[in-house]
Parts: structure tokens; C-alpha cells; sequence
């Protein structure tokens, strides 16, 4: 019994090293093989610098310039309105009535006191000039020239009393007309006809303006830095485009002209404004876009040929030849297309060389011919 273990332990010993010899010498067959075979020829072209129009893309949000709410100045109920929801009005358009019975008495009253004052002003002031023919012939006391001026200026004071009690009913009067404060289009009315208004009773409707508008966007702290340095400047006027959700491209470039003071410490970005014109007003407030943000200045960027970049599940990736001459799998970050070349955002710098040919061939570490080398000078880009 013995002896057929160890039997069996001898075979199984016996085919482990056979089997050990074999992929050793299989190894060294290969490398062998390796060794004997050319290594494939490649083209390799150095990496270039473009003058590059740097670009940063956001999430930004239509807003309106002018949000006005449409508020009752005056207590009364609500007569009338003068538009339909969804109108656009414009500055000084009437938009509801108050009822204006109770404001138009009053102006009335406080006119017929300005008159009555006034009329009494004009009886008072004939009085005094007579008395100051009579006091200068000492026909009547100085003391009733003195009551009678006095009662004159009483008068004015009465005057000027009424008259602003008059100007202010006449304000008052003139609010039972509501009217747009601003142009823009109009919303949903939210207290209807037939209801007691009040200063109290907030907004009747609230208008947007159109015309100019608004775009803000949070742009990530590091690329504000990135345009800053591009252009020198963090205040500079800087060429905006914006492309709604279903990709297409509005018409009119904006303006960015406006940033926050700080940086969102919950987001780490920082507020920007671009303006745009609106004159179809197909621009709404509140509606989501996606803005597109350009530098002034352009800065180099390194660019690489568009045969060189591969693509696997990780990512882009090209073939750098090392120091050793040795082709390196080297994952990159590209932007947009400059002509046959992308824009290199992370992976390279000037210098580098790339396997542009021939790359089906390339086997990562292993050596490679390199039967020509392209020097490839860009022209100046717009990153996109």
C-alpha cells in the first residue's frame, strides 16, 4: 500500500516538473522569437502648442433683468382688468382699476377747500394792502395792521395745507389706475376681479422683463482662475453663447459682464452674469441652458494629432515614446478639434513624441523602428 502512494506521488512530482520545463521552454521560445522579429516601423510626430481661445461650459439659468411684482397702493375693490395673462405690456400701461368712486369725492373735496382757502387768501391779502395805506397815515393802530397780516399768513399756511391734502388725493386717485412699472411680459393674475384689495393683499400679477436678459452660471473656481490667467483680468467683457436642451444654438452671442465677490463654499464656484438681447423674446425666465464661456486672449495649449489618439473602456490614450525610445500607453484629456489635431487638456506637454503610424503594431515597453518623425505646427484655435 506503501509503495502505490509513493508510485503515485513519483507521477504526480514526474508531471508538475514536465510540465514546469515545458512553459519554461515555451517562455524562452518566445522571447527568442521576440528577439529575432523586427520591431514594426511607426510614425512619431512631436507634440505642438497652438494659440488656443480657451472655453469653459456650465449649467446656467435664464433670468429676468426687471421681476416686478404689481402691488395695490390703494384699498378698494378690483373693477377691471386691461390684459390677458401671458401679455406683454409695456412701461405706463394700465393694467387693473380700483374702484375709484371714494378717491374721486375726496379729490373733489380737498379742491373745493384749496379754492375756498384760496378765495379767502385773496379777501385777506386786499384787506392788508388798505391797512398799510391807513397805518402810514396813522388812520388805524399799528396792532390791527399787525392782526390783519397775521391772519394773511394764516392763510397762505392754510393754502399750502390744502393744496398738498389735494396733491395727495389726486395720488391717491390716480392709483386706482395700476399700472406696469417696467416692460416685460405679464403673469398669471392671482387675486381676480371683484375682490378688496390692499397694500396688504400682495402681488395682483408680477411681470418679467424680456429685453435685455439675464444668463447666470456657476463656473468651477479652478477655471475661473484658468480665464483669469488666460486673460490677465477676472473683469473683463468675455464672448457667451448658450445652447438650449435639445443642443441647438441660440442665435444672439451675450455678453458676460458681471461675477460674484466670492466663492460658494458649498459648491466651490463662483457666480457669473453674461446679458444677451432678447428682442424675440425667446429667451424665458427660468428656463435652463447650457452656457458656453470664451477668454479674450488666447493661450498655448498643446495639441495632438488626431491619428494618434486611441480609445479604450478607461479612456483616450496615445502611445508617448519615452526616454528609452520605448512606446508608453498614456491616458490624455482632450478638448476641442483644431483642425486634424485635438486640444490637450491633461496627458502631454510640448515635446512629447507620439506614435501617429503604424500604431496597430505597437505593443506597450517594446521597442519600435521609428521610420519617420512630422513636425506639426497648428494655427490658432478656439477650444469648443
Amino acid at each position: 500500500m506503501k509503495k502505490n502512494i509513493i508510485i503515485l506521488v513519483l507521477i504526480v512530482v514526474a508531471a508538475l516538473l514536465f510540465r514546469y520545463g515545458f512553459s519554461v521552454y515555451d517562455r524562452v521560445m518566445q522571447t527568442k522569437a521576440m528577439r529575432n522579429k523586427k520591431a514594426p516601423e511607426v510614425t512619431v510626430a512631436d507634440i505642438q502648442e497652438a494659440e488656443i481661445i480657451r472655453s469653459f461650459e456650465a449649467p446656467g439659468r435664464v433670468v429676468s433683468k426687471y421681476q416686478v411684482n404689481v402691488m395695490a397702493r390703494i384699498a378698494g375693490y378690483l373693477q377691471k382688468s386691461y390684459f390677458k395673462e401671458g401679455d406683454f405690456v409695456k412701461a405706463g400701461q394700465t393694467l387693473f382699476q380700483i374702484e375709484p368712486q371714494e378717491f374721486s369725492n375726496a379729490s373733489n373735496v380737498a379742491k373745493a377747500d384749496v379754492e375756498n382757502t384760496r378765495a379767502q387768501l385773496v379777501y385777506a391779502e386786499k384787506q392788508l394792502a388798505r391797512a398799510k395805506e391807513l397805518v402810514a397815515k396813522d388812520y388805524i393802530a399799528k396792532s390791527q395792521y399787525d392782526n390783519l397780516l397775521a391772519q394773511r399768513d394764516a392763510l397762505r399756511a392754510q393754502l399750502a395745507s390744502a393744496q398738498a391734502r389735494y396733491n395727495d388725493s389726486n395720488r391717491n386717485l390716480g392709483y386706482t389706475h395700476v399700472k406696469a412699472p417696467v416692460d416685460g411680459r405679464i403673469g398669471i393674475i392671482t387675486v381676480t376681479l371683484g375682490n378688496y384689495v390692499s397694500p396688504s393683499s400682495g402681488a395682483l400679477t408680477t411681470i418679467n422683463s424680456t429685453n435685455p436678459i439675464y444668463v447666470t452660471f456657476p463656473l468651477d473656481s479652478d477655471d475661473f482662475d484658468a480665464l483669469s490667467m488666460a486673460d490677465g483680468s477676472n473683469n473683463i467683457n468675455r464672448k457667451t453663447e448658450i445652447y438650449f436642451s435639445n443642443g441647438q444654438k441660440y442665435p444672439l452671442n451675450g455678453v458676460q459682464d458681471f461675477h460674484d465677490n466670492k466663492i460658494d463654499q458649498a459648491t466651490g464656484t463662483v457666480t457669473m452674469r453674461a446679458t444677451f438681447q432678447n428682442p424675440n423674446n425667446q429667451l424665458l425666465h427660468g428656463e435652463f441652458v447650457t452656457v458656453k464661456l470664451y477668454s479674450n486672449k488666447p493661450v498655448k495649449t498643446p495639441v495632438v494629432p488626431q491619428t494618434a489618439v486611441q480609445e479604450n473602456q478607461a479612456g483616450k490614450y496615445v502611445y508617448k515614446i519615452d526616454d528609452k525610445g520605448l512606446p508608453q500607453l498614456t491616458y490624455i484629456k482632450i478638448g476641442a478639434q483644431n483642425g486634424t489635431s485635438w486640444i490637450v487638456n491633461e496627458g502631454l506637454k510640448a515635446g512629447d513624441r507620439v506614435v501617429i503610424d503604424g500604431i496597430q503594431k505597437v505593443v506597450p515597453g517594446q521597442p519600435v523602428t521609428i521610420k519617420t518623425t512630422i513636425d506639426a505646427t497648428p494655427a490658432t484655435a478656439t477650444q469648443k
